[in-house]
């Protein structure tokens, strides 16, 4: 259990600085005052505020708490669409999730049999669903988490072919010199595709159109 005594002008400041050292919201942790502090005259004769602050033995770390709230979330809507199917925890959390810029993605992936209707076309109710289990994620654990899912491995399958789909594209217009327009995607797997030629020598990428129209032109440097 964390613990650390702190001193400073005042109560409220060293009881802030304690939190922020210990990584604790004010909901996790025990508040004790050890003393006051006095103001004194003119500086003479003043005493620090002391604060005590305890990790509060019922709090559930924030992983374990965004784990529990996600499964559930997860299996709740999962039982009202009435579907058989399971919530697991993806150990794999390679690029092939990567749509996300910073954190490492908590991944979900939901096995069973006919979840097509999860995916949706291009993917947009998989989108829709995840974007749905965040939001309350967020409000029912108070953290904010880069929560990615998937349906019976979609979303790692999608990415292997976008990204072989990219390198061939790219090889056929630096032959032949004349740009290739892909198929309308959304932002994250447009992004795979930015990604995956980056570095390439001989192209660039660039997304052109509106909203779900919007995709991807491959062309010559």
């Amino acid at each position: 259990m964390k613990e650390i005594e702190v001193s400073a002008r005042t109560v409220e400041e060293a009881t802030e600085r304690a939190l922020e050292q210990l990584g604790l919201s004010l909901e996790q942790a025990e508040i004790e005052i050890i003393s006051e502090g006095k103001s004194g005259l003119l500086g003479i004769g003043s005493e620090p505020a002391r604060v005590r602050v305890t990790e509060n033995a019922n709090h559930i770390p924030a992983g374990e708490q965004i784990e529990t709230c996600a499964v559930d979330t997860l299996e709740t809507m999962l039982n009202l669409m009435d579907l058989d199917a399971s919530v697991f925890r993806e150990n794999d959390t390679s690029a092939s999730y990567d749509d996300e810029k910073s954190e490492a993605p908590i991944v979900y992936d939901i096995s069973g049999d006919d979840l097509g209707i999860l995916i949706g076309r291009r993917g947009q109710t998989l989108a829709c669903l995840q974007y749905i289990t965040r939001l309350i994620v967020t409000r029912q654990t108070g953290y904010s988490a880069p929560l990615v899912l998937d349906v019976n491995g979609y979303k790692k399958r999608r990415y292997e072919s976008l990204r072989t789909l990219a390198r061939n594209v790219a090889d056929q217009v630096e032959r032949n010199g004349n740009p290739c327009t892909l198929e309308p995607m959304p932002a994250y797997e447009r992004r795979i595709i930015h990604l995956t030629l980056a570095e390439h020598p001989g192209v660039i990428t660039e997304s052109v159109g509106f909203g779900e129209d919007r995709k991807v032109i491959i062309q010559p440097k």
